[in-house]
């Protein structure tokens, strides 16, 4: 099983870019959730998953057609993409292993089973190579799982951790139910958001970024505690600020000005939103030290709100606090 920490991003082991086409599923913009989605120094977002878009089913088979569509929907849940092959009996055996265990989380994951004799486009997108090979989407960011069986109870519990991330990264839809989903017997929780919530989630689904902050803002007017409105208003703001915004001006002019601070968020901002979290928490800690008064309390408060856009139990936003102490005292 990997080492690496969920909220990392599998840098190197997905290249989804040549998957990229014009008119393509995906290809246009869309909803961030924390963690900040692919996309990187051309400043796309992760595309959104409409209504109509999310494919049904808690195991389903991914092909070139549909898989942007599957990474899309892991702004809404997360993803679990394998590849196998149906020559390889143990790749067999994992991938009726992975579905069952799926199968009984009732559409807080979704299984998407890559057959790489039959899509080999989608397999060098996937450049470790390796088969099986097991990776999760979570906001457009690959996750690594892993390569190797493994028991079902340690399956359980890598499952129970990315649920758990997802949740506290404001991730919580449900998978829509396919015809060969049985109904659990037991009473379901109940699955509808709240009304501010769901009609946020809406807005965002529908490129309304304005709307969407109203809602997430309404929502924590009538619960100041209810994290996942919080969350949610830091992703909206997030994707406000970033509309529009041309990465090569804004890169250019915070390299020939360290000094403007207006530029360094910007950089900032697109660093977050293209998944390199590291470094615009190093850009920003980095202003905090060359800046005093009202602009450095500017610079620490777009930091407090990447820190939420991310997620507090992030490894990169501990270390990012410890960093900015460090830098204000």
């Amino acid at each position: 099983m990997s080492n690496q920490p969920f909220g990392s991003a599998l840098r190197g082991a997905v290249d989804l870019s040549a998957l990229r086409r014009p008119g393509a599923a995906g290809a246009g913009r869309g909803p961030a959730r924390p963690g900040g989605p692919a996309g990187g120094d051309q400043g796309s977002r992760p595309p959104s998953a409409t209504a109509g878009s999310v494919a049904q089913g808690y195991v389903v088979d991914a092909d070139e057609a549909n898989f942007q569509q599957l990474v899309s929907a892991s702004v809404r849940y997360p993803v679990v993409m394998l590849l196998w092959s149906p020559r390889q009996p143990q790749s067999v055996e994992l991938s009726d292993q992975v579905a069952a265990v799926i199968r009984s989380y009732e559409g807080r994951l979704q299984l998407a089973r890559i057959n790489v004799d039959t899509n080999p486009a989608l397999v060098q997108a996937f450049v470790q190579g390796q088969l099986p090979m097991c990776v999760a989407f979570l906001q457009g960011q690959p996750v690594p799982l892993f390569g190797d069986p493994q028991p079902d109870e340690v399956l359980r519990q890598l499952f129970d951790q990315l649920v758990q991330v997802a949740i506290q990264s404001g991730v919580t839809g449900r998978v829509p139910a396919g015809p060969d989903d049985t109904v659990a017997a037991v009473p379901e929780e109940p699955a509808e958001l709240p009304e501010t919530l769901q009609r946020a989630y809406d807005a965002i689904d529908a490129g309304d970024y304005k709307a969407a902050a109203a809602a997430f803002h309404q929502a924590l007017a009538d619960n100041p505690k209810d994290e996942e409105a919080r969350v949610g208003l830091a992703q909206v703001d997030l994707l406000r600020r970033t509309d529009g915004v041309d990465p090569q001006a804004v890169r250019a002019q915070a390299a020939a000005q360290p000094d403007d601070v207006t530029a360094q968020l910007a950089v900032a901002d697109l660093d977050v939103l293209g998944g390199h979290v590291e470094d615009a928490f190093r850009r920003l800690i980095d202003t905090v030290r060359i800046t005093a008064g009202d602009e450095r309390t500017v610079v620490r408060d777009r930091l407090l709100e990447l820190f939420a856009v991310v997620g507090a139990s992030d490894p990169r936003v501990v270390a990012a606090r410890k960093a900015l102490t460090a830098a204000l005292f």
